[in-house]
């Protein structure tokens, strides 16, 4: 476990009016200059490319999902004292070694995981209609019952579908739980599988490669399955064997090995591919920078100055009146009006392989809202379980 977040004896609220701390911030991060730049010294960079030089004086670190920070991003680091990930998952930190350096450390449990529910919710939408399928009479198994997976069961249950559960970690600490969890292989047979795992690669739950050449090799044409965790949880070389067999699945793929290099070969066998995205709605990437706001206030001991809900410009269309059924073919059309998924597809494929082309699509993603961000009028309870405003 990292150093608790409590006091920092350097910077005590006393000081803060003499000294501004020097903060390092991932440049995709939302409202960074809004919530620290007043009383911090703020730079931005581009989270990637972050080097050990950049925090020779460096009080504070807030990344994303795509910096390592370890021993090596560490070594000329002699004054950092607080690093935040705007990040459910931790697999990209150290934390142990931020323990050893004495290095206090927060992150963002639950920051994104409406937008993973959103975007799994339009891509399940968009594979129905591809296969002319009612998704209340189908499976969804749900791998990794965490944040995310949760959000994603619960749109599937407002959608009618029947969903199982699988994370045998959770179920063993749970062996009372009320709701029954299913093992692995059983998880395999429901018509669509998602994956909401963190990346780990030691212990009995190793989840590198989770889905590899064996376990492709069982599985049906007829499948679908969806990965919007980490790109190593899917052996991508053995997934490009099957889909250029003569029994491909149909596959939602946000993650990939290596990024931001793309095995490019398998693109065209994936029903749809977007870059790295599934949480990147304004309001989950928001949530993420304000988790690591109160957090340093916290260790600071010193008050928040903003109300989250205020820092959100309106959303462009704020309500819909509902008249009927709330049914599959409506709710595709009101997603769609929310958020279209077809059009981050749309732009991967165009910019793959292009020149840095992953990491610009992020740098560059549009304020993309959440489906909370719509009032259904006249709807049932139905669109709150789909992440309507009801």
């Amino acid at each position: 476990m990292a150093a608790e977040v409590g006091i920092n004896k350097s910077y005590s609220v006393g000081l803060l009016k003499e000294i501004k701390m020097k903060v390092l911030a991932d440049e995709n991060m939302p409202l960074v200059q809004k919530l620290f730049g007043d009383w911090t010294q703020v730079t931005t960079s581009a989270g990637r490319h972050i080097r050990a030089e950049q925090l020779a004086e460096t009080d504070v670190l807030l990344v994303r999902s795509i910096t390592q920070v370890n021993d090596a991003l560490l070594s000329k680091a002699q004054q950092l004292r607080f690093v935040g990930t705007a990040t459910i998952g931790c697999d990209h930190i150290d934390t142990e070694l931020l323990a050893k350096k004495g290095i206090a450390f927060a992150s963002a449990p639950g920051c994104n995981k409406v937008a993973v529910g959103d975007y799994v919710l339009a891509a399940l939408l968009d594979v129905a209609e591809h296969k002319q399928w009612a998704l209340k009479d189908k499976t969804l198994a749900v791998v990794g019952v965490g944040n995310t997976g949760t959000e994603v069961a619960k749109r599937a249950r407002a959608l009618g579908m029947k969903v199982l559960l699988c994370d045998p970690p959770k179920a063993a600490r749970e062996p009372n739980a009320t709701t029954d969890y299913v093992d692995y292989s059983e998880a395999l047979t429901a018509d669509l599988v998602s994956f909401h795992v963190p990346l780990t690669q030691e212990g009995e739950h190793s989840t590198w490669h989770l889905l590899n050449e064996t376990v492709i090799a069982r599985l049906s044409a007829e499948q679908v399955l969806i990965n919007a965790c980490r790109g190593e949880v899917w052996d991508n070389q053995a997934l490009l064997a099957r889909q250029t067999s003569a029994t491909p699945l149909t596959l939602v793929m946000d993650v990939w090995e290596h990024e931001p290099h793309v095995l490019a070969e398998l693109v065209p066998y994936v029903f749809i591919a977007t870059p790295h995205i599934a949480g990147y709605s304004l309001e989950g990437k928001a949530r993420g920078t304000w988790a690591l706001y109160e957090a340093l206030c916290a260790h600071l001991q010193q008050p928040t100055q903003y109300e989250f809900a205020a820092l959100l410009p309106p959303p462009a269309i704020k309500a819909v009146q509902i008249e009927g059924e709330l049914d599959q073919a409506l709710v595709r059309r009101l997603v769609r009006l929310v958020y279209d998924i077809r059009q981050d597809d749309h732009d991967f494929r165009a910019a793959l392989g292009q020149t840095e082309f992953f990491d610009r699509l992020r740098k560059t993603y549009f304020q993309r809202r959440e489906l909370g961000s719509l009032h259904l009028i006249g709807a049932n309870d139905t669109a709150s379980g789909l992440g309507f405003a009801p």
